[in-house]
């Protein structure tokens, strides 16, 4: 999806925060951008341009090629939800210890997802000290969402390549594919080529991701489910049947529904107050399951914006988490664009509804 950023950037020594900014003026009552975005520049700070649309990639003529089923992820998929529907039947039954330890699950679980593999690794809309990225990362694994290294090469591809026989989660193919069905079947031949040829030589170079990567089956295991499960029978004397289906596998899978819904929902269901020529949209009922992450327009739009929306806190609790870790000195350099850029996009590109509030 085009995601025309701006050029000229402001630094500042005493803020961990750099802003996005442009030259503007007005035509009329019209804000009108002077400058598009300058790759070089951007490359340059951030080290990576992959997640911006690629606006040169055609799909290719003739027929598409036939769907190939991944039996053992229908199979598998299959039963976590089951395993789910088994675990909503038990809270009734659970301790309120249990219950509150699978909502903390959750939440850790998703921030190794939202501010760990998605604003730190695939967007690096800002820089993480190695404590924080060695939490984030066993966070992350809790999610199970992929390792760190395959969930930002795909995350990329999808950026680059949205809405297209090479998007991953492909949202023209309806809500069920961009949703699950990605995951039931082979990818397209255009997804894997495609990544094939990102550079992704700053995740090779991060050992923290690397390591993951080497031992992630494990690393499931150990913090995904186990962990989970042990913590409410061993230390409160929960059910071990409890402990297993609530903590581990309905906080599981209702962690991956969250980050699937970005998928699907925030593709097709909500407005577009900044480029009303993309698919992805604003909806606050994603971003509070995501934990800010559907604010969708807005983050297609400026994909390097650390906080993937112009309002700050507001149902966002990565951002939140992020400019917690800034002030305790964890975390620094977040990119945010300037409210003259927002604007600009909006009397530009949006759907005319930021005029309504």
């Amino acid at each position: 999806m085009p995601a025309h950023l701006l050029q000229e950037e402001e630094f500042s020594s005493t803020s961990s925060t750099t802003t996005v900014t442009s030259r503007v003026t007005k035509n009329g009552n019209a804000i009108v951008e002077k400058d598009l975005l300058d790759h070089d520049n951007l490359a340059a700070e951030r080290g990576m341009v992959d997640d911006l649309f690629d606006e040169t990639y055609r799909e290719k003529e003739g027929p598409k090629p036939p769907l190939r089923y991944v039996w053992r992820n229908i199979i598998l998929m299959s039963l976590l939800h089951l395993g789910a529907i088994i675990g909503l039947t038990m809270i009734p039954s659970a301790k309120i210890q249990t219950l509150a330890w699978a909502i903390l699950c959750f939440v850790l679980s998703a921030l190794g997802i939202t501010a760990g593999s998605h604003r730190l690794w695939s967007h690096r809309s800002y820089k993480a000290s190695l404590p924080l990225r060695i939490f984030l990362t066993i966070a992350n694994s809790m999610a199970f969402q992929n390792d760190i290294y395959e969930w930002a090469r795909d995350h990329r591809v999808h950026h680059k390549f949205s809405e297209t026989d090479a998007d991953p989660h492909n949202a023209m193919r309806g809500f069920f594919f961009s949703h699950i069905g990605w995951l039931l079947v082979r990818k397209h031949p255009d997804v894997i080529e495609k990544g094939q040829k990102l550079d992704l030589s700053d995740l090779k170079a991060d050992k923290v991701v690397m390591f993951q990567r080497r031992y992630y089956k494990p690393s499931v295991v150990l913090l995904c489910f186990t962990l989970p499960t042990v913590v409410p029978w061993y230390f409160w004397d929960e059910s071990i049947i409890i402990s297993f289906f609530i903590p581990a596998i309905l906080r599981y899978a209702l962690g991956l529904n969250a980050t699937w819904l970005v998928n699907s929902a925030a593709h097709m269901f909500g407005n577009r107050p900044y480029d009303q020529n993309i698919n992805p949209r604003e909806n606050p009922l994603v971003s509070v399951g995501a934990l800010g992450e559907g604010f969708h327009n807005y983050h297609h739009t400026f994909p390097y914006d650390y906080s993937t929306s112009e309002f700050g806190w507001r149902f966002n609790l990565t951002t939140a988490f992020i400019d917690l870790m800034c002030l305790l000195g964890l975390a620094s350099d977040r990119k945010k664009v300037s409210k003259e850029v927002i604007l600009a996009r909006k009397m530009r590109t949006g759907d005319g509804s930021h005029k309504s509030g």
